[in-house]
């Protein structure tokens, strides 16, 4: 009769504590890694803290940014560290578009406004009524003040038709403010024009604060909103969200 293995069968190697912290530490490198990679070049996330967009950005809305819809900008991309000057790949920006940029005098600043001059272009305030090259931008004025952002009783809402552009919504209060009545702007190659919806409220390319911004200070173009609270409430503060948040914002696209 053959003879019987008597001998052991082999073990499984034991998994110890060691083995399993250094999987798990691999597991969150690689999904910071992934996450960093995404934040980078393909969407960022947000958020509002000023009313210069009202109403069609409010205080405390969370949105998302694309960041590859102009390309990547050597300061508006990775904190100014990539190895490349100017801004490579992407489309070109259109005039409309609601942009994340990096604040020209301080580009640790985020800024985010309405694209309103391009390259070329000539942009000028008369009267509160915006020009560009030269013509005037129709704006119709809405029957009703749209009540988000707790408008003045001077606020008026204009339905505003850029040329070549969308058609969006200006909060006005009056047409002799400080900001209504400017000199011409002639807007350089290379750089952009912004202004806030929010138009007597808004520090944007009309002041020597912001000005015109080179196209290497873009981030990226806001897609949609998907998160917003009402002023006052933090976002850490779970339990209260059935009452703070804003449900009608949510998952609703930026135009």
């Amino acid at each position: 009769m053959p003879e019987k293995n008597t001998a052991p069968a082999a073990q499984p190697p034991v998994e110890t504590a060691a083995d399993t912290g250094k999987e798990t530490l691999r597991t969150i490198i690689y999904a910071l890694l992934i996450a960093l990679v995404i934040r980078t070049f393909a969407y960022e996330p947000f958020n509002i803290p000023s009313g210069s967009m009202i109403p069609t950005l409010l205080i405390g809305d969370y949105l998302f940014v694309s960041k590859f819809s102009y390309g990547y900008g050597s300061v508006g991309t990775f904190y100014g560290m990539l190895p490349f000057s100017g801004r490579i790949g992407g489309g070109e920006p259109h005039r409309g578009d609601v942009v994340v940029f990096k604040l020209p005098r301080d580009p640790s600043v985020d800024y985010i406004k309405r694209l309103i001059g391009l390259p070329g272009d000539t942009v000028q305030m008369r009267e509160g009524i915006l020009y560009i090259n030269g013509e005037p931008v129709e704006r119709d004025r809405l029957a009703h003040v749209d009540p988000v952002g707790n408008p003045p009783s001077n606020a008026v809402d204009y339905l505003e038709h850029l040329p070549q552009g969308p058609t969006h919504i200006i909060r006005k209060l009056g047409d002799n403010n400080p900001l209504d009545n400017t000199a011409v702007f002639v807007v350089p190659p290379h750089d952009y024009f912004f202004m806030g919806d929010n138009r007597d409220n808004s520090l944007d390319s009309r002041t020597t604060n912001v000005g015109f911004v080179p196209e290497s200070n873009l981030v990226g173009k806001a897609e949609f909103l998907f998160f917003s609270l009402k002023p006052g409430a933090p976002f850490w503060a779970f339990w209260e969200w059935p009452w703070t948040v804003r449900w009608s914002r949510l998952f609703t696209p930026i135009k």
